[in-house]
């Protein structure tokens, strides 16, 4: 008979939730660092590394594509195998990850090193579960809430680059390694294995169509530019990745072991919050990739230094830690759909007004306060929506489908952006990614105008 968590939990005082919870921020910590510590380095790392900006965009998307597939995965590997177990297998890959990156000088190493620190993707649903299982009911929420927010003040690493003025760009490797090291320990000392064992098996069939298909997609528009969108090899990896996930889609809906359970698709409240999770990453994250290179950019741009950079993208952090805890309060006051509406539009209007005026770091700044401000509204109100859509049972893995769907859409839209910019040289190319971007929130609000928990 499997063990549950109302079975093991245990009562105020059973656990030393302070000393658990250390490790489980300074993961998150890790998380949230390693995914913004690149973004005003991409310049530099573009010149250093002798790739183009669609190569230098490879180190974000190569971590993106990761994260997507380890928050799947591991999750459903915890309950397997054991939570503790698997998230010191993840620290390890990640630092592993990190110390690669930090000793090579050569794009293809850096990607490979960028992958491996995409595990980090799972930390996130791992450190939930570890929470569920083993803090008193009543501390329960407010563990989620510090991780959460933590990931949040890791993203306080974009100005981590400009710090280091004298050190090399190795360093932003290493100073991460350090911190998965001290987790790793507090991890091994700390954190109980849960006797929580929920069961089943990976799929790894449909995993492995899933991580093959949308690849072959993002390769494709990122190498559309280079070799022409007719060629035969774009055109191949299109088409190719197209029918690969359409393969995945019909292995998963026949599974009696899905990666992802598709067939909770059919609820409105599912399938809307996923077409605004991917629209909604597609803007954020292709954002982190095309603000830095304008700010560097000499001439057009404001030739910022790193560190100036990593000052003007700090808008983007801020509100995600003053304005999320309200966000609820929001969502209450007006409703959840016009809540995520409101955000996504506002998403829309940072980008919108950095695409019509650019002209002064100002102007940058707004733009990403706005962006800042209106993911900040949008997304808690999205995981709430996703949690009321399905039944108790079933919160788990559609809250890690939305996470998923959210990463695979950073992953094809900073593709997106980098081709633009690459194929329309100067300011014009910036301009029209801008657009883009503004235009991915549009379509989002759209989409979150149909989000209803009741089908």
């Amino acid at each position: 008979m499997s063990i549950t968590a109302r079975e093991t939990r245990p009562p105020d005082g059973g656990v030393k939730v302070g000393l658990v919870l250390a490790p489980l921020m300074l993961g998150a910590l890790t998380y949230g660092v390693l995914g913004s510590v690149v973004v005003p380095a991409l310049p530099l790392l573009q010149r250093d590394l002798h790739t183009n900006e669609t190569g230098a965009t490879w180190l974000l998307t190569a971590y993106f594509l990761a994260a997507a597939a380890a928050t799947a995965v591991v999750g459903r590997l915890g309950d397997l195998f054991g939570k503790r177990r698997m998230l010191l297998i993840v620290l390890c890959v990640m630092a592993v990850g990190q110390l690669v990156c930090a000793v090579s000088d050569s794009l293809a190493p850096e990607i490979a090193g960028r992958a491996l620190q995409g595990v980090a993707g799972g930390l996130f649903p791992l450190a939930i579960g570890i929470i569920r299982d083993e803090f008193p009911r009543a501390r329960v929420a407010a563990g989620i809430g510090a991780v959460t927010a933590t990931i949040g003040i890791g993203a306080v690493g974009i100005i981590l680059p400009g710090l280091l003025p004298r050190l090399s760009w190795h360093w932003l490797f290493w100073l991460p390694l350090v911190i998965t090291l001290i987790t790793l320990a507090g991890t091994w000392l700390l954190v109980r294995e849960s006797p929580v064992r929920p069961g089943g098996r990976i799929n790894w069939f449909t995993t492995i169509l899933l991580v093959a298909g949308v690849t072959a997609v993002v390769l494709g528009i990122s190498e559309g530019g280079t070799w022409g969108w007719s060629s035969g090899g774009t055109l191949g990896l299109l088409a190719g990745g197209a029918v690969v996930c359409g393969i995945w889609g019909f292995a998963e809906a026949a599974s009696d072991n899905p990666l992802i359970n598709v067939r909770l698709m059919r609820l409105r409240g599912v399938w809307t919050t996923n077409a605004v999770a991917f629209l909604f990453g597609a803007g954020m994250y292709a954002a982190f990739a095309v603000y830095p290179i304008f700010a560097q950019s000499p001439g057009f741009g404001y030739h910022a230094t790193i560190l100036a950079c990593g000052l003007y993208c700090l808008p983007m952090s801020i509100p995600s830690i003053v304005v999320s805890p309200f966000a609820g309060r929001l969502a209450d006051r007006i409703g959840p759909t016009v809540t995520l509406v409101l955000g996504t539009l506002i998403t829309a209007a940072g980008f919108g007004y950095m695409a019509a005026w650019h002209a002064y770091p100002y102007d940058m700044m707004i733009s990403l306060g706005l962006m800042g401000l209106g993911f900040s509204i949008a997304f808690p109100t999205l995981m709430t929506v996703c949690v009321h859509s399905v039944p108790a049972e079933n919160v788990a893995e559609t809250t890690g489908m939305n996470t998923v769907v959210r990463m695979i859409g950073g992953a094809i839209g900073t593709q997106v952006a980098a081709a633009v910019i690459s194929g329309i040289p100067g300011e014009d190319g910036f301009t029209v990614a801008f657009l883009i971007l503004a235009a991915f929130a549009v379509v989002a609000a759209v989409a979150a105008s149909f989000v209803s928990t009741r089908d």
